[in-house]
């Protein structure tokens, strides 16, 4: 499978973005992260979505531990072979364990989660599945996290399933391809 769009260069990234793409690679432990080299075609909007994104992941309220559930459900859910690459390693960084990815593919249902957890995971499978959570799940969420935080969660959720659907339609090869 060939990209639809391929990764950009100086030329196509301009400087700002081309240093960014070299930042970004390296940091994703890579020559040549195809995500970033590719997004960062479209200039400003790249850096206001990195912008964006930042502010949710790293820089976001969740513990980093956390968020790496959720983006590495959403990479399960959605078959993103590309996300779920970079966020192996970098759940690894935050405690996610090969048990704990284990756990992470079979879903919430499997054996050993806490309820938080548990809550957490669910909610991503519903939003993802239905683009909804019910009102059984976010009692449960709720239970965990303050309204910024459930705010927060939401955003994490829709924003690394639209990117899975970006990397998907754009057929953006994996790192090292």
């Amino acid at each position: 499978m060939q990209p639809r769009i391929s990764p950009g260069r100086l030329r196509e990234l301009g400087p700002i973005n081309w240093v960014v793409w070299q930042i970004l690679s390296r940091a994703a432990g890579t020559d040549d992260a195809h995500l970033f080299s590719t997004l960062g075609r479209t200039k400003g909007l790249f850096r206001g979505w990195l912008h964006f994104s930042g502010r949710l992941m790293p820089g976001g309220r969740l513990p980093r531990h956390e968020s790496e559930l959720v983006i590495l459900r959403i990479a399960q859910l959605r078959d993103c072979a590309y996300e779920m690459d970079h966020h192996i390693r970098l759940g690894r960084r935050a405690g996610v364990t090969p048990e704990i990815l284990d756990r992470i593919r079979t879903g919430p249902a499997a054996d050993g989660w806490s309820d938080k957890h548990r809550a957490l995971l669910t909610a991503v499978d519903q939003l993802v599945e239905t683009r909804d959570i019910d009102d059984t799940t976010w009692t449960a969420l709720a239970a965990h996290y303050d309204e910024r935080s459930l705010i927060e969660i939401v955003l994490l959720i829709n924003q690394y399933e639209g990117l899975a659907a970006t990397i998907t339609a754009l057929r953006i090869q994996r790192d090292g391809v």
